[in-house]
């Protein structure tokens, strides 16, 4: 790189800028339906809750059709059928009622959806990113699949919050900023990977730290500590390494991560939103 400056070449420098400039930075699918299908079957994950899980991960045939259980001390939840089927699904429900219940946890009859849905996360969610998820989800074949009803052994709030409102869209040319979004509004990677207090509230103060227990036909499986500690978290692992054990379940000594581990998912993930998640684990605090 210094030869080149050093011969004058000023349009291989000129372009090698632009190169560095944006190496952050990727150009969105052009239409909302790619942009969701991106989001949906890669960060964001929504069948590794909403698609029913065997032993190796999601059922093939049965995308998005619900039905997973999640038992916790607070709660047995069911994640619901987001298939466009009319009577079991999100059939009948308007963008807008699909983007309350996603961001809000509101459905349409206005009674209240409880977690592990993660309504603190998702209400960060980009209008644009929001819509193209939304626009993704009528496009899947619908499958008829009834659940069971959640039970909640913990009071609900009235509501998560006031309404959201517009959220702006995150530029991607800041790794770190654009990592920050991945892991929180749309891969809301910390909601597994915080511990839990009693209440079924996530302990924010430990944001990382893991530790969570997750019971389902994979046995059971504790959340890793995903800090920067040396110990026990990755702050000995390599950027290579944990790009290994997000896109391949792989951990630097080749034990192989459990589910609910979304790596199934994540394997669909650019270089360069990668790089930014990495960038942005980087900078979480060591937390024994």
């Amino acid at each position: 790189m210094v030869r080149l400056v050093r011969r004058g070449s000023v349009a291989a420098c000129l372009m090698l800028s632009g190169m560095i400039a944006t190496a952050g930075a990727e150009t969105p699918p052009e239409s909302p339906v790619e942009r969701g299908r991106a989001l949906v079957n890669g960060i964001v994950a929504c069948g590794n809750c909403h698609t029913p899980q065997g032993p190796n991960g999601p059922v093939a045939g049965r995308e998005l059709a619900g039905g997973t259980p999640f038992v916790e001390e607070p709660f047995t939840a069911y994640a619901s059928n987001i298939t466009p089927d009319p009577e079991t699904g999100i059939g009948r429900w308007t963008d807008e009622q699909l983007i309350a219940a996603i961001r809000e946890g509101r459905r349409p009859d206005g009674s209240l959806i409880g977690p592990p849905m993660p309504f603190g996360f998702y209400r960060g969610l980009s209008d644009g990113d929001l819509r193209a998820i939304v626009a993704y989800l009528r496009s899947v074949p619908p499958v008829r699949h009834s659940v069971p009803k959640s039970e909640y052994r913990m009071a609900l709030p009235a509501a998560y919050g006031p309404p959201v409102g517009s959220v702006a869209e995150i530029p991607r040319t800041d790794p770190v900023t654009y990592g920050a979004y991945m892991a929180g509004p749309l891969g809301h990677c910390m909601e597994c990977h915080t511990p839990m207090l009693p209440d079924g509230r996530l302990d924010m103060t430990r944001m990382g730290a893991g530790g969570r227990n997750f019971t389902g036909p994979w046995g059971n499986a504790v959340s890793r500590n995903i800090t920067q500690d040396k110990e026990h978290g990755l702050g000995g692992w390599t950027d290579a390494e944990i790009r290994k054990a997000i896109t391949e379940g792989v951990r630097p000594d080749g034990h192989r991560l459990s589910p609910p581990m979304g790596y199934h998912y994540y394997k669909s993930m650019s270089d360069g939103e990668l790089g930014a998640l990495v960038a942005y684990l980087r900078t979480l605090p060591p937390t024994r």
